[in-house]
């Protein structure tokens, strides 16, 4: 398989705190990579590095067989990259079609009127195009956070990165948005690396899981077998789980 995103060796230190420790891990072409682990166990920061949020202290992130190490994040998303954030904060002054139509414009180069089509086409495959005309305001939790993944989709990425998109949402919207990120994967061709605290929906949607607990990477593997394994119980999972 075909590395789509890949990082080597990243770590990042805030003055004596070190947020993530030589982490690697590699995204590879039509894949869905979990990335888990407990709070505070470095999973923001390494999606922050990824994006071109915050520039690693050290090691190196590829797209393809091209470095963006420390890109700005405008830059990074040009490129492919492209991630939601578990904090939904759409443009409150905006119409749900204009918040998408300008990710849009950033990041594709279309002009005015081809952003345009292409939010309606991305509101249109996550379920608001009915919604467009609207303000996020009159959205659930579940459509602010399918209109951040419209506006994710809104950039062309080539690897997705959905940070906790399925958390606080009821059974039956975390159902229809695990269906939907397969749908992403399945139709759009879009490579996916999502970090997620609903376990059922990692071990649903992904085919291999990295798991970091203060930082550093403590396995990796089908999500079948991190689940067993003794270090990830005891770091996150529970006794519930073993």
């Amino acid at each position: 398989m075909t590395a789509v995103l890949r990082a080597e060796g990243l770590s990042k230190r805030f003055g004596g705190l070190k947020a993530n420790d030589n982490v690697s891990l590699s995204l590879e072409k039509g894949q869905i990579l979990g990335l888990i682990g407990p709070n505070g166990a470095g999973k923001s920061t390494c999606f922050a590095m990824l994006a071109g949020s915050i520039p690693p202290t050290s090691g190196r992130v590829f797209l393809g067989e091209q470095q963006i190490t420390g890109l700005p994040a405008f830059r990074v998303a040009r490129a492919g990259v492209v991630r939601t954030h578990q904090i939904v904060r759409p443009f409150a002054n905006l119409t749900v079609i204009e918040n998408c139509t300008v990710a849009a414009a950033q990041c594709s180069g279309r002009d005015d009127a081809g952003s345009r089509e292409l939010a309606r086409e991305m509101l249109r495959f996550v379920g608001l195009e009915k919604r467009r005309n609207g303000y996020p305001a009159g959205l659930t939790l579940a459509q602010r956070k399918r209109l951040e993944m419209a506006r994710a989709l809104s950039c062309a990425p080539k690897a997705l990165l959905l940070d906790e998109v399925i958390a606080g949402v009821n059974p039956v919207e975390a159902r229809d948005m695990v269906a939907l990120i397969r749908r992403i994967r399945d139709e759009q061709g879009i490579s996916i690396l999502m970090t997620e605290h609903v376990m059922a929906a990692v071990m649903s949607l992904c085919e291999h899981v990295v798991v970091l607990d203060a930082g550093k990477l403590i396995a990796a593997g089908a999500p079948k077998e991190v689940v067993q394994n003794a270090a990830v119980i005891e770091a996150y999972l529970g006794k519930k789980h073993a």
